[in-house]
């Protein structure tokens, strides 16, 4: 590549030539192991040698993207990645014996793919049935590894790394240890090691969980194999982390067209110096009789030959499907012309049983008695009069389904077995033992799925990124991810932006993960108001001047009643493809009288709907329409019933991406007297739906949208309780006085 494509960034591993010897010894001490699959994490530098060196990538996929194409066939439409990101999967035959290997896509944000491996791992083990539940003296297995290669620099400087290993040995986060290996290259971009710590070392961090370190000379590649199996019994014989500091150097810039000698000018004098660890080995080999210069210079010779031969491939190689294959085969991409319903309905009867095992538990134990009142004996009142179903019981409906009908389900966040708010209560304890009982895992019937409750660490960007690791390797699970409130995204933003709602276009990596983000107005100030749905509709490709399919890269939805929170869970598996969900989640809505459900609402043939019409006013007198999303909706109602303003009809957009031009000209199609449409929204003008909504609204249905919310402000909520009260009041009444 230096000397075909000298213009261009590839992050090469010179200096760092010996991780190879790493990866050589790890694969033959992995199969005389038994380890069937080894996941990997790994930032940029040295990744492409790697791929074609040992994991049997063709360099011809590189050149071919060197040329201009696409890493994907031709018939796909995907913005794909540059080449330091490329990924293999592959079957490698190692000693005589199969060793699956997968890298985990990294994005530009170097250490944001740990957790993803991490997550990857767990689901692996999980499907091997080694995984699952804390089952078993040994709950991870023997068959699954997952190794992570760090920068040095980055494993300092980036905190996403204390979080991965402050959740290492947490139940339902732990993998069995990883293996790890720091590729000390001295420098971080531009700044020196002494600059980039406060440490001695920089492994240091792995002090935090008593983690062995091991340090290693570069220039020793033979040294590093020695000490690569010794970690690897380790980690094999403990199932605990441990760390190799591999003492090396970067011969090039940050990248190859970057001139170091700017800002590190005495080490780089010594840099360019020195021989390239091949050299140093094979004159070793050499010297020791092993390896005779004549025999490296064919070999080196050989391999480049090779190479010449795949880079006159390259403009006619054809890369092989990387998608929709193994656990995925059966998977498809997302329609992009159109908009598809799903019956997500069951029989009452079913539901009704379902419900009630959700609440069951067994007669020795102790639960706490205002929990039997408020959340058992209620629930099951509401189940057997199949009315005032509330939210907590259509997601225990929805869940509870599921695993009825063999899949698994995961709710991690912080506090996820009872809720922030505590409305769920999917997990209850012994108020005497402090022992926990999942009741919907003693379910009988069914096919056997079961619900993991993951009480995550005080983490958002790790634990995400493991639930997204979770996500892309199997579509068969539901993964969701709750935020302790909406707002606490914010601490995963990395995760959002550079995974979930890209990596299908970068990487065809397609996943189904749920994020429900708790959101609503309520007087609690700037930070617990928001999940700040702008973010999100400003992250998704929903187009502003022509009608959405399902292929948009993230489905956005504000349901506004527990039936319709149920159907939009069910429907993330029903569906032939799979597509990251956010769930602007409500607050207020848990308990909220009018936001209840009947049992009509979960019976065969009902499904989501992206728009819900207006039941109360007569079309032929509508000269007003009001359109609005999530919680805001029951105050609007509320105000036009005071006002007895039957002239006015409230729609309720429950999805905004994709958004649902169709769905929406026909509910607008039965008010032929319409003099005015408002937007109304609780957010301020500059939050919100309202700049995602109103351009499509006027461009596709061509009508001028008018505003009616708060108005522009630099944080989201007010924290003086009168100003709040005074707002709440101007923004009900705007709509009906415009």
């Amino acid at each position: 590549m230096a000397l075909k494509f000298p213009t261009v960034k590839r992050y090469g591993g010179e200096g760092a030539e010996s991780m190879l010897a790493f990866f050589w010894q790890l694969l033959r001490d992995s199969v005389q192991a038994n380890i069937e699959h080894v996941v990997l994490a790994m930032p940029h530098r040295g990744r492409t040698p790697l791929q074609a060196a040992l994991l049997n990538m063709r360099p011809a996929k590189v050149f071919r993207k060197l040329s201009g194409a696409s890493e994907f066939s031709e018939d796909i439409e995907a913005m794909s990645d540059v080449i330091s990101h490329f990924h293999v999967s592959e079957q490698l035959e190692i000693l005589g014996k199969k060793l699956s290997f997968s890298m985990v896509r990294n994005p530009s944000h170097l250490e944001a793919a740990n957790p993803v491996a991490m997550g990857k791992t767990r689901s692996k083990q999980q499907a091997r049935g080694e995984g699952a539940f804390g089952n078993g003296s040994q709950p991870f297995g023997e068959h699954v590894l997952n190794v992570i290669l760090h920068g040095d620099a980055a494993f300092a400087g980036q905190g996403i790394n204390q979080e991965c290993l402050n959740m290492a040995y947490v139940p339902h986060f732990e993998v069995g240890g990883s293996l790890h290996l720091i590729v000390n290259n001295q420098v971080g971009f531009t700044t020196p090691g002494d600059r980039g710590r406060s440490t001695a070392y920089t492994s240091d961090l792995a002090k935090s969980i008593q983690a062995p370190v091991f340090h290693v000379n570069g220039d020793d590649p033979e040294a590093l194999a020695r000490i690569t199996s010794l970690a690897f019994r380790y980690q094999r014989e403990f199932r605990k982390d441990i760390f190799i500091d591999l003492n090396c150097f970067r011969r090039w810039g940050h990248n190859e067209l970057d001139d170091p000698t700017f800002t590190n000018p005495l080490v780089y004098k010594i840099v360019h110096q020195r021989e390239s660890v091949p050299d140093l080995y094979a004159q070793q080999l050499a010297k020791e009789q092993v390896l005779s210069e004549s025999k490296a210079k064919e070999m080196r010779d050989g391999y480049m030959k090779y190479l010449g031969e795949e880079l006159a491939l390259a403009p006619t190689y054809q890369p092989p499907p990387s998608y929709f294959e193994k656990q995925w085969k059966d998977l498809q991409l997302a329609p992009s012309k159109e908009l598809t319903y799903w019956d997500t309905g069951l029989d009452y009867s079913l539901l009704h049983y379902i419900g009630q095992q959700s609440v069951t538990f067994p007669e020795d134990f102790n639960i706490h008695p205002h929990l039997l009142k408020t959340h058992v004996n209620a629930r099951l009142k509401k189940l057997e009069n199949g009315v005032k179903i509330d939210w907590s019981t259509a997601e225990a409906l929805a869940i509870g389904s599921l695993m009825y009908q063999g899949h698994n389900v995961r709710i991690s966040g912080e506090d996820v077995g009872r809720g922030t708010f505590s409305h769920r209560h999917a997990m209850l304890v012994d108020q005497q033992t402090n022992e926990m009982f999942i009741p919907l895992n003693s379910m009988e019937g069914g096919n056997g799925g079961k619900l993991e409750l993951a009480h995550s660490i005080l983490s958002e960007e790790a634990v995400l990124g493991f639930e997204y690791g979770m996500a892309i390797d199997n579509p068969n699970n539901l993964i969701i991810w709750e935020a302790q409130f909406g707002d606490f995204a914010n601490g995963a933003q990395i995760i959002i932006d550079t995974f979930i709602v890209s990596g299908e276009t970068k990487w065809m990596e397609s996943n189904a993960l749920v994020m429900l983000l708790p959101h609503g107005y309520d007087g609690a100030a700037s930070e617990h108001s928001s999940c700040r749905i702008e973010r999100f509709l400003q992250l998704c490709d929903s187009k502003e001047t022509s009608a959405d399919g399902d292929s948009v890269n993230v489905h956005i939805v504000n349901p506004t009643t527990p039936a319709q929170y149920y159907h939009v869970l069910r429907r993330q598996l029903a569906r032939n493809f799979r597509k990251p969900l956010v769930v602007v989640a409500p607050k207020t809505l848990l308990r909220l009288p009018a936001a209840t459900s009947t049992h009509e609402d979960f019976q065969p043939g009902t499904l989501f709907h992206n728009v819900l019409g207006d039941t109360t006013a007569k079309p032929e007198q509508v000269r007003k329409v009001i359109l609005c999303s999530g919680k805001h909706y029951y105050t609007l109602a509320e105000e036009r019933e005071k006002r007895q303003a039957y002239d006015t009809a409230i729609l309720r957009l429950e999805s905004l991406c994709p958004f649902p031009i169709q769905e929406l000209q026909a509910q607008l199609a039965q008010y032929g007297n319409v003099q005015s449409f408002v937007w109304s929204q609780e957010e301020h003008r500059n939050m919100g739906a309202w700049t995602f909504v109103r351009p499509r609204f006027e461009n596709l249905i061509g009508q001028q949208l008018h505003y009616c919310g708060r108005c522009e402000a630099p944080t989201p909520a007010t924290g003086i309780g009168k100003v709040h009260k005074r707002e709440v009041d101007e923004i009900v009444a705007a709509p009906f006085e415009l």
